[in-house]
Order: structure tokens, then sequence, then C-alpha cells
């Protein structure tokens, strides 16, 4: 299988409630980069977009379960307020605040990413769930490259995933600037989280 080096503008949205409401966006200036057949990205986007050539617009729609799957009650847990204190007992405020996603290692040294929901005097609660988790994609974009990847390329974005070089590439798409937001780390298209 070739590798291809495939960079796109988009604008991702769900859809909520009935309302359709923008999730981020990566414009042309920074497009979104990935190679394919590495699972970076998700697998319905990757198909849908490496089949396209340079200036091909696409809207794709990708279902929930194609997506982060069903939201699970299951992964909402609570866990003691005192895991979020430091050694002289104070809880860790810059960090953990309802809203905020922090990352967590299991005993494994596996990490995961976890939004706060609720904060008491006693415990935290904590959603494991995939902020985009139950909620159809909607992609719009435009391929602005499309290319067969370079070894050093492929190399290159292997030692990314696999955590040689900061893990998911700083931002949640392989992007960290500013002019790349994102609701909180929702990894769009990244397969990282």
């Amino acid at each position: 299988m070739e590798h291809r080096y495939i960079t796109v503008a988009y604008k991702l949205s769900t859809k909520f409630n009935g309302e359709i409401e923008l999730v981020e966006e990566a414009p042309e200036e920074h497009p979104f980069q990935f190679i394919s057949g590495l699972e970076y990205t998700l697998e319905a986007f990757e198909q849908k977009v490496s089949a396209l050539a340079v200036g091909e617009n696409f809207t794709l729609t990708i279902p929930a379960e194609e997506a982060y799957g069903p939201f699970r009650e299951e992964f909402i847990q609570t866990h003691p307020r005192s895991l979020f204190c430091d050694e002289n007992g104070d809880f860790d405020t810059e960090n953990i605040f309802v809203g905020n996603t922090i990352p967590l290692r299991d005993g494994e040294g596996q990490q995961f990413l976890a939004v706060v929901n609720n904060i008491t005097d006693t415990e935290v609660e904590l959603n494991f769930n995939h902020p985009l988790a139950g909620k159809d994609l909607i992609f719009e974009g435009k391929v602005v490259t499309n290319r067969p990847a370079t070894p050093e390329e492929i190399e290159g974005a292997q030692n990314m995933m696999s955590g040689d070089h900061g893990g998911c590439g700083g931002g949640c798409c392989g992007h960290d600037d500013e002019e790349h937001q994102h609701s909180g780390c929702s990894g769009c298209c990244s397969g990282c989280h």
C-alpha cells in the first residue's frame, strides 16, 4: 500500500438537538496533515479524502458509530478528590476544574483524556468519553495536497504517533498554533485519542 502525504482545509461540525455546531476549523493556510495508511485519521475520513485530487472539495458525514462511537454512561466515573491533591493535601485547582480536559495514566502507563464533569467536597466526576462520542461528524473541505509520502515523512509520522516527538503533535490534529482552534481536545481526525 502506498502511503500518501495529504493536507486538507476543512470545517468540522456536529448536529446536536437539531442544531449544527461548528467544532473546529483547519484553514487552507494551516491545513490538517496526515499520511494515509498509518491509522492516524478516522478510517471513513481517510478513505474519502485519499481518493480526491488536489483542489477537489468534499462534504462528508461520518455517523457516530464510524467516528468515536456511542456515548457510554459507564465511561463517567467518580474518583476521590484526594487523588488530585499534592503531598500537602492541597487540591489542584489550576488543572482540576469543571469543563477542563485532563490527561491521566493508568497503572500500565496508558494515557487517557478525561473531562472534569463535577467536583464536590469529597469526589471528582470524570467523563472518559471522547468529546465527540455519540455525534455524527460533518466535514466540509478541500484537498490542498495529495502526493506520495517520502520515507522521511512516514518515519516522522510514525515517531510522532509513538510519542517520540510529543505524542500527537501538540494540538488535537497535529497543529499547535493559535489559528487552529479546538473545542476541548476533540482530535477531530486524529486516531491518537
